[in-house]
């Protein structure tokens, strides 16, 4: 997804960076580009925080797909994956949402339209997704974002 690659770009950092490396990344670019170090002019002073409010989503949203990261939940994917069913989902720009009874939800990235199309046309919606994107491409937890924020 170019989302992710814009990001990594962004702070610099390979897929196989780990969240100590993202953080150190993300601390020392923060320092750079905040805003309070731009007081020299007004424009210099917003093009700083436009850069640090990407620089922060960046590395919110790499955290949250971060493999460290979801190792830590693996096990409430699991039982979420396995035993609740799909209440809902949203397909936008190669990003499926998927939405569960337990009240958890997930994105998924990466996936293409004809796999989205299959899923729609599944006799169980359910069975299609363990078979064929619930540990096939990444995702990250919805409901830890809403719970963190």
């Amino acid at each position: 997804m170019k989302k992710i690659v814009d990001y990594r770009k962004l702070l610099g950092v390979t897929e196989a960076a780990e969240l100590q490396e993202l953080k150190s990344t993300y601390r020392s670019l923060m320092k750079a580009w905040h805003p309070d170090k731009f007081q020299d002019s007004e424009e210099s002073k917003l093009n700083a925080e436009e850069k640090s409010k990407t620089i922060i989503e960046a590395y919110h949203f790499l955290v949250s797909i971060a493999p460290e990261t979801r190792n830590q939940s693996f096990a409430e994917y699991t039982l979420t994956t396995t035993t609740s069913a799909i209440t809902d989902f949203e397909y936008k720009s190669q990003v499926l949402r998927v939405e569960f009874a337990d009240g958890n939800a997930y994105e998924y990235f990466d996936v293409p339209r004809a796999v989205y199309i299959k899923l729609v046309n599944a006799d169980s919606p359910g069975r299609f997704a363990r078979r064929h994107i619930y540990n096939e491409y990444v995702y990250r937890s919805l409901s830890k974002l809403v719970a963190s924020a």
